[in-house]
């Protein structure tokens, strides 16, 4: 107020419930005991010793000579203590989706908003929810940086959780009885729209593989290479033996009244 002068009666009330009827700046009526003042000099209000039972809406009524009202002011006094920390949980559901809560420790009136890698989540990434509610539950193909940002007009908090689809994969085909499948299911326990197994590759269709063969050729010649290098000296060996053994003259006993016989075997044949 910028003047009090044409002001000969104002009431204060709260929730309807009236506080304060002042005419020409003298009180008839005081339900508070002085907690609640006005100074209509300069326009102030003031709430002594304030507690969260003072929020609600306060109206200040002025009324003319003729006690009819001339204006009217209401304001609304709110009570919020800060947001403190903030729990992100999140749960896979039986078709792969994903539900993730937010709550905060404390606060009052908490807000919530949530962004996906940096931008806020859209229609198609949400299955249940909205982006100003603590629960949603996201699709099956939604994965990235998910962050929680609850706020209230006294303070803001934010909470960032990376998460990963539910290993759930989207199967679209037909099978050999004419069925056609649309559906999510669990990748590892997948039965359905299994692609045929691949036939053999040919060993040439690709250049690593004409290498290995390659190597494996020559692998195999040079261990055929030192077998037969092991035959033949184990056959010459043998047979510089046997020569040995043949040269060593060989006798044989008789009766007394035979005769000695030796024989002598040589590389050149003669006899004795």
């Amino acid at each position: 107020m910028d003047s009090t002068s044409e002001i000969s009666r104002y009431h204060l009330l709260k929730d309807s419930l009236k506080i304060l009827d002042v005419k020409h700046n003298k009180s008839f009526h005081d339900t508070t005991e002085n907690k609640f003042l006005f100074f209509p000099s300069n326009g102030t209000f003031r709430i002594s010793s304030l507690n969260r039972n003072e929020h609600g809406n306060y109206t200040l009524q002025t009324f003319d000579s003729d006690g009819r009202k001339s204006d009217e002011w209401t304001f609304k006094l709110i009570f919020q203590a800060p947001v403190s920390s903030v729990l992100l949980l999140s749960e896979c559901l039986s078709q792969g989706e994903m539900r993730v809560s937010c709550s905060s420790q404390g606060g009052d009136s908490p807000q919530y908003s949530w962004t996906l890698d940096g931008r806020t989540l859209t229609d198609a990434e949400l299955l249940s929810g909205n982006n100003k509610s603590n629960n949603i539950i996201l699709k099956q193909h939604v994965s990235g940086h998910l962050v929680c940002s609850v706020r209230n007009h006294v303070n803001s908090v934010s909470k960032e959780q990376r998460i990963c689809t539910c290993g759930f994969i989207f199967i679209n085909c037909t099978l050999s009885d004419g069925t056609h499948i649309t559906k999510w299911v669990l990748a590892t326990k997948n039965t359905l729209c299994i692609k045929p197994t691949m036939g053999p590759i040919k060993v040439s269709d690709t250049p690593l593989d004409n290498s290995l063969l390659l190597c494996g050729l020559r692998a195999v010649m040079g261990i055929l290479l030192l077998i037969g290098i092991f035959i033949y000296f184990a056959w010459k060996k043998k047979k510089t033996l046997k020569a040995e053994v043949s040269a060593v003259p060989q006798t044989m006993d008789y009766p007394d009244n035979s005769v000695l016989m030796v024989e002598m075997r040589s590389s050149t044949s003669c006899n004795v």
